[in-house]
This record gives C-alpha cells, structure tokens and sequence, in this order.
C-alpha cells in the first residue's frame, strides 16, 4: 500500500510517570516509523477534564507510513493505559509546505531571540 505523510497529536495522563512517558513516545515512534519526528510539546491545561484530569503531557508525532500501520497504532493507543486522546491527520503537499514554512519562522525567530540575548550579556 502507498506510505502517506501523518501528524499525531497525543495527549498522555499527566499520572504517569516521566519514565513511563518516555517509553509510550518510544513505542509509538518505533511503531510509526523509523524516521518518526517528535515534538514534545509539554504539560498543558485542559479546557474541560479528561477522565476528572485537569492537565496532560502533549505529544506530536510526524511520520510517513501506510494507512494499515495508522490503523494499527489506533487500535493499540485506545487499549494503553496512560494514553488520554490522540486523532491522526493525514497531510497532503500544501499542508507539508506549511509545516516547512511554519518550521522555518520558528527557526528564524529563535536565532533573533538568541542574537539578542548575546547582545544583552554583552
């Protein structure tokens, strides 16, 4: 079956440990593919409770693979424990292009930030 580029957004129980953690965003990156991008995005409030939670730890997963393997990941996230919510979304070339544009501004005002913290020290 053709590979299509994905974006998973995860939320895991702010009950778990950080080693826990750890091991759920290693397992599912192993289980997505190989060349899995991870962005912690960290703990965050929620607007309403999750399961009588008031936070949880968010994880972003960018991955290429085949619709089986998403299939796949569903079925195994909704019977982890320690996994709150995810929702899959299958991206198509303009979005790809908005994430390279998004990820570049974010590249560029980081190295802004940085030149004037440099010239703050000085």
């Amino acid at each position: 079956m053709e590979k299509r580029n994905y974006e998973c957004m995860m939320i895991v129980s702010s009950a778990v440990t950080e080693e826990k953690r750890g091991e759920l965003v290693k397992k599912f990156s192993k289980m997505a593919s190989p060349s899995t991008t991870v962005e912690k995005l960290g703990l965050r409030k929620f607007s309403v409770p999750i399961n009588y939670r008031e936070q949880g730890f968010y994880v972003l997963l960018h991955f290429e693979a085949s619709p089986e393997v998403v299939a796949e990941m569903t079925k195994v996230m909704n019977i982890t424990d320690g996994v709150e919510r995810f929702i899959f979304i299958a991206k198509d070339e303009k979005m790809l292009a908005a994430d390279v544009e998004r990820k570049a501004k974010r590249l560029e005002a980081k190295a802004k930030r940085d030149a004037k913290e440099s010239e703050v020290k000085e």
